[in-house]
């Protein structure tokens, strides 16, 4: 609901703060995420909001991926989600014989190493290693981070990169002072912010979407009930935020809304089931193998073809793969948009339309 693909002035905090987080696996489909939501946006804008004034965050949360957050909600994600990935991590950890007070030490030592400033993944690595013991080293041979119970924690984020290299930094050192907020209250608000967002919609959308486990959710969604509306669709129980149930009811498209989204759009992540945005003859060409979503073109909510660009000896492409044969005014909306496109990448291409 609250997506602002209808192009609402939103500040970036509120574009993060609304749709629950950009996912920022790939920073460029990030920032191109943000583009399609206020098509003035500079790249330099996010860059200054994340390293400069660090008014957003990067950081792990949802379902263990990259997201871009605001960094007044930062304590909140981190408390909402904290319980069931420790958890998760110490199942992991327990194989290796490393124990909780083995991960809390660890910790430490990140944040005593971290106290002169960022450095990069390999810098920490290799700073770590010898203050651990052998069990924790052994944990550290089979995993690509080795200071995520510090990320889960929340006592570390990404720092702005060092060449190709991702830093880390303290959060006490790098964000605003946080507001402590208890794990009831943080989860309360995830879910409201994600219904407004996402709803109507399932407690194992809720559970898919943020990763925590089905159990809780549903206490979750219990806790919430006086402020949720539960509407029967196709022998589904699903649910809105009350607040929002009359702008659902009565809301009506007075115009076409085309958008060209990136790769992993916060859009298309936030259902389990997706056949409210795509044929299930198309799933397959957005929905792709080992977790890749594709770049989609986007007509009234509901996916009508996929794009990519790339470039041929030296001309660069948008090359547009439609679903179903495009009408004139469709294929201008479409020029238009990857106009906007070209010139937040500072890239000029040729269309090519795909039969």
């Amino acid at each position: 609901m609250h997506h602002h693909l209808d192009q609402s002035q939103a500040d970036l905090i509120a574009l993060c703060q609304n749709v629950c987080g950009v996912q920022a696996q790939v920073m460029s489909a990030a920032e191109m995420a943000l583009w399609a939501r206020r098509h003035d946006l500079k790249r330099e804008d996010i860059h200054s909001a994340l390293w400069e004034n660090r008014t957003l965050v990067k950081t792990s949360c949802m379902r263990q991926t990259l997201h871009l957050l605001p960094a007044i909600d930062f304590s909140i994600y981190i408390s909402a989600l904290k319980k069931s990935r420790v958890e998760a991590l110490l199942r992991i950890m327990s194989k290796f014989g490393v124990t909780q007070k083995d991960a809390e030490a660890m910790n430490a030592t990140v944040m005593e190493i971290l106290a002169a400033g960022p450095l990069t993944q390999r810098e920490l690595t290799d700073q770590i290693k010898p203050q651990v013991g052998k069990k924790v080293q052994t944990w550290m041979e089979h995993v690509w981070s080795v200071f995520r119970p510090a990320i889960v924690e929340g006592l570390i984020c990404y720092g702005p990169n060092r060449g190709q290299e991702a830093t880390f930094v303290r959060v006490d050192q790098w964000l605003p002072k946080q507001k402590e907020v208890s794990e009831k209250i943080a989860q309360q608000i995830l879910l409201r912010r994600y219904l407004s967002a996402y709803g109507p919609a399932t407690v194992q959308d809720f559970s898919k979407w943020s990763g925590i486990p089905m159990k809780e959710a549903k206490g979750i969604g219990e806790s919430l009930e006086g402020e949720l509306v539960n509407i029967h669709f196709d022998d589904k129980k699903v649910f809105v935020l009350r607040e929002d149930y009359d702008q659902l009811i009565n809301g009506d498209l007075d115009h076409q809304i085309l958008r060209l989204l990136p790769g992993f759009d916060p859009y298309l992540l936030g259902h389990a089931e997706k056949d409210h945005l795509v044929n299930s003859s198309d799933y397959k060409r957005v929905y792709r193998n080992q977790g890749w979503i594709s770049p989609v073109i986007l007509l009234n909510g509901r996916v009508i073809g996929t794009w990519s660009h790339h470039r041929r000896a030296k001309q660069s492409f948008l090359e547009i793969e439609p679903f179903e044969n495009f009408s004139k005014t469709i294929r201008n909306r479409i020029a238009e948009e990857a106009e906007s496109l070209g010139n937040f990448l500072k890239a000029s291409w040729e269309i090519k339309f795909s039969k």
